[in-house]
């Protein structure tokens, strides 16, 4: 418990066997240890639900790895990262005991779970684990949403990688969108692509029905058809943060019926020329509306400058334009204000932890501290991110850069 009274949950990751290592070695590796430790901090700045880390010690044990499925397995240094949380139970934890029909534990767990971290729902309510589950299917809704607005790919969604409380959990093979492809995936061993970026949306309803399932032996009849209804209406609730976090990256106030429109037209420039996803937001947070409506695009927003070569860009700016207008007291300058709030100027891209990487494994873990000092202000302008092309082109050599869930 922290001087605020809140309770955390510690865990170490990579400290050795447990009960439950079935045939791993409790193990972890220096690799895999840096990346979950930068990116659940940055995550966190991000202001998106995560668990946090709190350390990473090193260590000069052997751990033997296949990183690639390939069968080349070869010697990394060993890690061990301390990491916190509200609470580490998944969906996973839920259906393993209703899978078994231990339906007294799932009950007595379910129960803790509710007293512990849903106050707003009375542990003694009939319906409350309808409450809960409709609770857990409005905020994954949100937490997905707010990964798609940051171009985040978490690489391994299953049931066991989703946390009950809808909080960003095991970072394994994650990977932050460069070039903007609803394709994208992160993780060489997905060769079926179930859990690209485009179908995070999709595979959070498949989790969610997952844990229905898990609930159903302790609902009614009435509870049951209550509880279908809840799943269906899944779906809106995603859209509705989608278009309300899309809708505050470009700068839009109020309503209007064309703002769909408007987001999926700009996406699909931004595909058709694979254009940066994190650098188109934050340049259309800096142009002024005059450069916009010149269509001249100055050298520095060189995102904007690779979307502005397709032939319908104009029209795009044209209706963006128009759009603005209709932003109820609002100036060029508080649009820009206000969107460099929501669009980040830094995320931690593959190139940029693999180049940290690399030189803590050589004992250097300079580019480690700089990218904690640099993703705890992402909104902010950091002249040593600059000089290291942290809001550069993808560099050449990590066009291609994909990663493993091999911890």
């Amino acid at each position: 418990m922290n001087r605020q009274g809140e309770k955390w949950e510690l865990q170490l990751k990579g400290s050795g066997k447990t009960p439950y290592s079935r045939n791993g070695d409790g193990r972890a590796v220096l690799r895999s240890s840096v990346r979950e430790f930068l990116c659940s901090e940055a995550m966190y700045y991000l202001r998106i639900p995560t668990s946090r880390a709190a350390s990473l010690v090193v260590s000069d044990d052997a751990v033997w790895r296949d990183q690639f499925y390939n069968g080349n397995v070869v010697k990394e240094r060993g890690a061990v990262v301390l990491r916190v949380a509200k609470s580490w139970f998944r969906i996973g934890s839920l259906e393993i005991l209703a899978h078994y029909g231990e339906l007294d534990l799932l009950r007595m767990l379910l129960d803790f779970i509710i007293q512990e971290h849903f106050p707003s729902i009375d542990v003694k309510e009939p319906n409350r684990y309808l409450d809960f589950f409709s609770t857990v299917v409005s905020e994954t809704a949100q937490l997905i949403a707010l990964w798609m607005s940051v171009g985040f790919a978490h690489g391994v969604c299953n049931t066991d990688n989703f946390s009950l409380l809808s909080i960003t959990i095991d970072y394994g093979p994650f990977g932050f969108m460069e070039a903007y492809n609803p394709d994208f995936v992160p993780n060489t061993s997905d060769d079926e692509r179930r859990y690209k970026i485009g179908n995070q949306a999709n595979i959070g309803m498949f989790n969610l029905n997952k844990l229905l399932q898990a609930l159903n032996p302790l609902l009614d009849p009435r509870q049951k058809q209550l509880a279908a209804q809840i799943l269906e209406g899944y779906p809106i609730l995603y859209d509705t943060r989608f278009r309300e976090l899309f809708k505050a990256k470009l700068g839009l106030l109020g309503k209007s019926k064309g703002d769909d429109d408007l987001i999926a037209f700009l996406l699909h420039l931004m595909e058709k020329t694979e254009a940066d996803f994190t650098m188109t937001f934050r340049q259309l947070s800096e142009i002024t509306q005059s450069q916009l409506q010149e269509l001249s695009i100055p050298q520095q927003f060189w995102a904007l400058k690779m979307i502005s070569k397709h032939k319908l860009f104009p029209a795009w700016v044209s209706q963006y334009l128009l759009r603005l207008k209709s932003n109820m007291n609002d100036s060029d300058s508080e649009r820009r204000k206000r969107m460099t709030t929501v669009n980040p100027r830094y995320v931690l891209k593959n190139w940029m932890v693999e180049s940290a990487v690399q030189k803590a494994e050589r004992n250097d873990f300079s580019e480690v501290h700089l990218l904690q000092q640099v993703l705890r202000r992402p909104f902010q302008k950091h002249s040593a991110a600059e000089t290291a092309g942290y809001s550069s082109p993808t560099p050449s050599w990590a066009k291609d850069l994909r990663v493993s869930c091999s911890s």
